[in-house]
């Protein structure tokens, strides 16, 4: 929920300098979400692509290239499900 907070602060306070420099937004907001989205959903075809050539059906495709954490991230209230990364061991001198 912090990561939401932050980036909502930071689009506030971008907002309110472009206002003080009487500067207008490159887009309209809705225009910039739906490009954004384009985006991301974009990035996605060529490694979902690669499953399905792969012999995969569409939703094991998606779940094998991971589509849906890179496209709506870490949700409030789930935990990170990747399996912790052992440290290598401290070395001593």
């Amino acid at each position: 929920m912090k990561v939401y907070l932050l980036s909502l602060g930071a689009g506030l306070l971008v907002g309110v300098i472009y206002s003080l420099i009487n500067v207008r937004s490159p887009a309209p907001p809705l225009v910039a979400l739906v490009g954004l989205l384009g985006i991301l959903a974009g990035e996605q075809i060529v490694p979902l692509a690669r499953q399905m050539s792969a012999g995969h059906g569409l939703a094991a495709a998606w779940r094998q290239a991971k589509c849906t954490p890179h496209l709506f991230g870490m949700l409030p209230g789930q935990r990170d499900q990747t399996p912790e990364q052992p440290h290598p061991p401290e070395k001593t001198s």
